[in-house]
């Protein structure tokens, strides 16, 4: 069984580098904030952003999926994750979101 964990995003296209920390307050609330490098061209910046999601909560890149925000920077991922495993996930996603950049 599989639960889902619905995660805010705050997405800053053409960073220098990848980087996922740090806190935004926008219009889905608290969010979590990923520098990515990529442009904000043809989804490539949401794209960039899934994966550095993923990859910053310790999971696989299939298991985040965008539910809003295509064409946002502001947007809003599913990530799935195990009944047992979901605290640990929002533990690690509370410390990133607390996170100084």
């Amino acid at each position: 069984m599989s639960d889902e964990v619905t995660v805010a995003v705050r997405v800053k296209p053409g960073a220098g580098r990848t980087r996922v920390g740090g806190r935004y307050d926008g219009p889905l609330g608290p969010a979590l904030v990923v520098a990515v490098n990529a442009p904000a061209v043809a989804g490539r910046a949401t794209e960039a952003a899934r994966r550095a999601v993923a990859d910053a909560l310790g999971v696989r890149p299939a298991a985040v999926s965008l539910r809003a925000g295509a064409a946002s920077r502001d947007k809003l991922f599913l990530v799935a994750t195990s009944p047992a495993e979901r605290a640990e996930l929002l533990e690690r996603l509370g410390r990133l979101r607390d996170a100084t950049p």
